[in-house]
């Protein structure tokens, strides 16, 4: 965790539990668009309290969309990360007491997921090695 996520979680932690942020405050802050918000929320992954037409999100669906964001970074499928937010396990790092998606994973899918990785890493490495070459030939018989 970078030293900014680790002073947000700080401020966070010493915020009323009844903290609201709007849709803009949580896109601002995790760099994300409005329409990613509502992507997530109309597949049930975060659920905002309305005001009138206005979202306001809570602390845990700011937690939540931290383990989204989090499970997307590390290669999972939306259908990967709801069911690891639906299992009810605690997806807390108990030193950081952040979330920590990885938690949830047995030996067996970290080690799927690593492989899965490993592939594409290796899948992006031929196609950027072919596209160079193509890209000196080009280059070389202008």
């Amino acid at each position: 965790m970078g030293a900014i996520d680790q002073a947000v979680a700080a401020r966070d932690a010493a915020a009323p539990a009844d903290r609201l942020w709007t849709i803009g405050d949580l896109a601002r802050e995790f760099g994300v668009t409005l329409r990613t918000l509502r992507f997530y929320e109309d597949k049930g992954m975060l659920s905002p309290l309305r005001q009138g037409a206005t979202r306001l999100y809570r602390p845990e669906d700011k937690r939540r969309l931290q383990l989204i964001l989090t499970g997307k970074k590390l290669g999972f499928t939306l259908v990967q990360i709801r069911q690891l937010l639906e299992s009810g396990q605690t997806l807390e790092d108990p030193s950081t007491h952040q979330p920590a998606i990885e938690r949830a994973l047995t030996p067996a899918q970290l080690r799927e997921q690593l492989e899965r990785l490993e592939r594409q890493r290796a899948d992006l490495d031929s196609a950027i090695s072919r596209l160079r070459r193509t890209h000196e030939l080009l280059t070389d018989a202008a």
